[in-house]
């Protein structure tokens, strides 16, 4: 699974890194590093609503604040059977 953070300026600006780091941190401690590649990427066009992130080219506007709840719902429900 691919998850890409935008890290442009608006992004960044709304906690793009804490989101970066968060995820970091969630993906390590669900031990799914080998089944999720997190990268960087610059303007998604979607500055207005918060950190853009992808999820294999699903795009979703993501808080530092709701963003576990966004990687229990729409990441970790991939790994799920």
């Amino acid at each position: 699974m691919k998850v890409s953070i935008c890290i442009g300026s608006s992004c960044h600006l709304k906690g793009a890194k804490q989101i970066v780091e968060q995820l970091q941190s969630l993906v390590a401690d669900n031990n799914l590093q080998d089944q999720i590649e997190l990268v960087g990427s610059f303007c998604m066009k979607n500055c207005v609503n918060g950190v853009s992130v992808t999820i294999d080219d699903k795009l979703f506007s993501v808080t530092p604040e709701n963003l576990k709840s966004f990687f229990e719902t729409e990441i970790l429900k991939g790994f799920k059977e």
